[in-house]
């Protein structure tokens, strides 16, 4: 796919990957070999239709590709932008195993932007069943849930604690890898199918859950997120200038402290920036702080490339745009300047050994290999937690000694009659596809919950 030069993309916040053009979606659509039995769809969280989707294509037949996509899943154009597809539907293409898989995220992507650029149509809904759900969260589960509960026929209200709808995908990834335009249109679209979003209502305080229940609603689906910043708990890490990454890319991304004075939420970044984890959201950062003005910006890692969690597409981005990586380094302390304001970052050199539970080589310190770098930015990108709220103020609902809540893999079902979760909330930080995935799941329980229902 064309995309920005990097020596263009690092000074500017545009989006870097630049789309197919009609011809190059067509060219890529003729690789695929329609199977008779396709892997690809059983790789595929949202269970799109995906040779069908792309024989339309082939066929140029775009208005109708689109209307297959959305059959099945209402954000096409922020999955075929953030979903991880190379470990799921592309993983199980047959075109793999002899070479490149058919670029399936892609094409999604293509068919979702010519419609958006056209003007987007809505599909069929079924007859209104009477019933009322509220969505808690507009991020990806939660308008999943949403969208595929109000096609079937139910009211639905989603309840977002933020001033935008879009969750992790609005305040979490940056506008070079996904535009706030794109989640805008597809929050739209999730209204403009029936479901109303009210912003600004954090449920827990504005009301509870089973205050919900009682007075307004028949089924409630908590797709809250994990927005809790994970810290690295290190002498020094209350010094100026370290941020956690959710502090950080909030402010730039949903505050737009980018686009400063425009936006009135500056951030300050300065000459030499670290970067603390090696996750997507590690990348995302490194990468807004070298378009922030960094001259050097660093990604500190405990183990090695190959067990870098990020997508390789997005380490091979910051790789082009000249982001250092410092592997297999761990960092012990932080020292300050006579301002409070952070200096210095003591690292150690790390050791891969065996294996450890997520199947991945376990680090250990090499004695004696402690050196210091100059740092006066760092970001903490570690992990996030979920915000409890909901599971203090929901009396009976069963959590995990992680915060998170308890519910059925197959329907997000929890300890409380009527009441589902699904994505972040109940599996910790993961992906958004599969937040979606378990959005869809739950929506189809849900239903099944209220024809019980009399």
């Amino acid at each position: 796919m064309p995309k920005q030069k990097p020596e263009i993309r690092k000074h500017n916040f545009n989006e870097v990957a630049l789309g197919y053009t009609a011809d190059q979606a067509v060219a890529e659509a003729e690789r695929c070999l329609q199977c008779p039995k396709p892997q690809c769809v059983s790789g595929c969280p949202v269970e799109i239709e995906i040779p069908d989707f792309i024989r339309l294509i082939k066929e140029r037949q775009f208005d109708e590709a689109v209307k297959e996509v959305k059959r099945r899943n209402s954000l096409p154009a922020i999955c075929g932008r953030v979903c991880p597809q190379e470990e799921q539907c592309q993983q199980q293409c047959v075109m793999g195993k002899a070479g490149e898989p058919i670029n399936i995220g892609r094409l999604e992507r293509f068919v979702a932007d010519y419609e958006m650029n056209r003007g987007t149509s809505t599909i069929s809904k079924q007859e209104p069943t009477g019933k009322k759900v509220a969505v808690v969260g507009a991020g990806p589960a939660g308008l999943t849930a949403a969208a595929e509960l109000v096609k079937l026929g139910h009211e639905v209200v989603i309840f977002e604690a933020l001033h935008k709808p879009g969750g992790v995908l609005i305040y979490g990834i940056p506008e070079f890898r996904l535009p706030k335009r794109i989640v805008a249109a597809e929050a739209d679209y999730v209204k403009r199918l029936g479901a109303s979003i009210e912003t600004n209502a954090l449920i827990g305080r504005l009301f509870t859950i089973p205050e919900l229940l009682v007075n307004r609603f028949d089924a409630v689906f908590v797709g809250t997120g994990a927005g809790l910043p994970q810290f690295l708990k290190l002498p020094g890490e209350n010094l100026g200038g370290i941020y956690s990454a959710n502090e950080f890319l909030i402010r730039v991304n949903l505050m737009k402290s980018y686009a400063f004075p425009e936006y009135d939420t500056p951030i300050r970044i300065g000459k030499k920036v670290a970067v603390i984890g090696a996750g997507n959201v590690a990348m995302d950062s490194a990468r807004s702080a070298l378009r922030l003005g960094a001259d050097t910006v660093y990604i500190v890692y405990r183990r090695s490339k190959a067990e870098m969690p990020a997508r390789a597409e997005e380490v091979e981005n910051a790789e082009e745009e000249g982001i250092i990586f410092k592997l297999l380094t761990n960092p012990t302390k932080f020292f300050g300047d006579e301002k409070g304001w952070v200096k210095h970052m003591e690292c150690i050199e790390m050791q891969l050994g065996e294996t450890d539970e997520s199947g991945r080589r376990r680090p250990s310190p090499v004695e004696g290999s402690e050196f210091l770098m100059d740092v006066d930015t760092v970001i903490i990108a570690v992990g996030r937690t979920p915000n409890p709220i909901i599971q203090r103020t929901t009396k009976g609902l069963e959590t995990t000694k992680w915060g998170t809540i308890k519910a059925e893999e197959e329907t997000g079902k929890t300890s409380l009659p009527g009441v589902y979760a699904g994505g972040d909330i109940v599996t910790g930080e993961a992906t958004v596809i599969k937040a979606m995935g378990a959005g869809k799941k739950a929506a189809r329980a849900i239903h099944q919950y209220l024809a019980s229902q009399k």
